[in-house]
């Protein structure tokens, strides 16, 4: 396990301003220890000639390339509605009163 100490898990959780108390000091002292315990076995086998990732399958943007179409007219995307004022959608307020 690693040497992480009581005393040095009580300062950082002084500096992230966590009310610990004695016996959650103790417990995370053994919770970091092993962390770092994991740590320091995956820098073991880890080679300069492994690349690092974050991911073990090569991942590719599955995403279309945007291409211009056609849109529609102002006249057009107002044909269908139930009221319009000649350039947009005219609806009723619904935040406070009417205007």
């Amino acid at each position: 396990m690693s040497d992480i100490t009581a005393e040095q898990v009580a300062h950082l959780a002084h500096l992230a301003r966590i009310a610990l108390t004695p016996h959650e000091i103790e417990h995370m002292t053994r919770e970091l220890g092993q962390i770092m315990s994991a740590v320091e076995r995956v820098n073991e086998v880890a080679t300069p000639d492994v690349p690092p990732t974050s991911h073990p399958i090569a991942l590719h943007n599955v995403f279309r390339a945007d291409v211009v179409g056609n849109t529609l007219t102002t006249a057009e995307a107002l044909a269908g509605a139930p009221e319009a004022d000649g350039t947009r959608f005219v609806v009723s307020a619904i935040l406070g009163e009417e205007q």
